[in-house]
């Protein structure tokens, strides 16, 4: 293997690394709050990633479970809709 395809699939592992641990997070916070009414659990679950998750972590959620969300929860799959984009610079 190339030291050019070594790295491109370290990246690959990463990036996919770093949308499970994403999943993992926003799926615990669905879990917290899935007592809640539905509209009343996605909107908490909204607020909660838009004021403690980073730019970037926002970003990549949106992005990264744009095509395809079944590692989330239900009420994530909802919430990730209206997550706030990052602005763009």
């Amino acid at each position: 293997m190339s030291v050019a395809a070594s790295s491109e699939a370290t990246a690959k592992d990463h990036a996919g690394e770093n949308l499970a641990k994403l999943a993992f997070m926003a799926n615990q916070i669905g879990d917290f709050f899935k007592a809640y009414p539905e509209a009343e659990a996605v909107a908490a679950i909204t607020d909660h990633i838009n004021q403690f998750w980073t730019k970037r972590m926002r970003e990549d959620f949106r992005t990264g479970f744009a095509d395809d969300a079944s590692a989330l929860s239900p009420l994530v799959r909802q919430a990730r809709d209206k997550v706030r984009p990052a602005p763009v610079a």
